[in-house]
């Protein structure tokens, strides 16, 4: 099983243009769209965070369900959802403001434990940006690691919300050498100031970079890089394509029983490629569509499900 650690929240997605255009109620953060994309490609995926009660979270988990995934851990509170109003440009990417104060997913709280099935957790996003849950999900990540189990890192940056962004670069440089598999964008990389080849020499096995419709870069320990093109696809919105390629890689993975240091370490050139083309298949599907939709199993093929 892969736990999916973070928020979920509800995008107001712009029908039209102008401030004042109506918005689109839509499910998403991060982490959750992960689960939701791991739920469609058929990983038993399960999800760990903090939902509001409200109509909102109600609704949240309701996707997750639908998806397949295990919502049995999730914690709940009366606090309301956090909001996330989307921009969208011209090209189809997205911007966000944040609506986050007293809301549900802040307030999570360490779980007692992983699930005794978990064979990797992955992380990133505002859960590990707003406290006092980014210390609770910090500490997750080292307790997973310590356990041997695979640990993904997506930080997906939020600039608006990081009130120190030194203290977070600093912050982001500790988890490493509890991280297998960092996946940034090129935006998150120039934000975070370092290169893949330093993040790598702190821990990880692996790092992924993402250029957009230029495709994804893969960089390993051994000192070697794969490159595979962008799918060519007419682009509604860039939302949830990320998290997409979090979902895609780790279902690869896993599929490839690759999910370990060790594993990730042996993949070889054919490996390599054959998983970023995956995910960036996977991807263009995700900016096809309006919103955070990433595909199901039955759209991309060629992937054997996981046991």
């Amino acid at each position: 099983m892969i736990v999916i650690a973070g928020e979920a929240l509800i995008d107001l997605v712009p029908r039209g243009a102008g401030a004042l255009t109506d918005l689109q109620p839509a499910l998403g953060g991060g982490p959750y769209n992960t689960a939701v994309a791991l739920g469609r490609l058929g990983s038993p995926t399960a999800f760990c965070s903090r939902v509001s009660r409200d109509a909102f979270g109600e609704a949240l988990l309701d996707g997750l369900r639908r998806a397949g995934v295990d919502v049995s851990g999730v914690q709940r509170g009366m606090e309301p959802t956090t909001l996330a109003v989307a921009t969208v440009d011209d090209s189809g990417s997205a911007a966000y403001s944040f609506y986050v104060e007293g809301t549900a997913d802040r307030l999570f709280s360490t779980a007692a434990s992983l699930p005794a099935t978990a064979r990797a957790v992955s992380f990133g996003t505002c859960s590990l940006v707003l406290e006092p849950g980014a210390s609770a999900y910090e500490q997750l990540m080292r307790t997973a690691a310590a356990r041997g189990l695979f640990t993904a890192l997506d930080p997906n940056i939020r600039a608006g919300l990081i009130p120190d962004a030194d203290a977070y670069r600093a912050r982001f440089k500790s988890w490493l050498p509890s991280v297998t598999l960092l996946k940034v964008s090129e935006e998150d990389a120039e934000w975070l100031g370092g290169t893949p080849r330093e993040w790598l020499a702190a821990g990880p096995a692996a790092v992924v970079v993402t250029r957009g419709a230029d495709g994804l870069t893969a960089f390993t320990g051994d000192g070697a890089e794969y490159s595979v093109p962008g799918e060519k696809v007419e682009v509604v919105d860039t939302i949830g394509a990320g998290d997409t390629v979090n979902a895609a890689l780790l279902h690869g993975l896993a599929a490839r029983d690759a999910l370990s240091s060790g594993a990730l370490a042996g993949l070889d050139a054919d490996g390599w490629r054959g998983l970023l083309r995956f995910a960036a298949r996977a991807a263009a599907v995700t900016c096809s569509r309006a919103g955070a939709e990433p595909p199901f199993a039955a759209e991309l093929g060629d992937v054997q499900r996981p046991s």
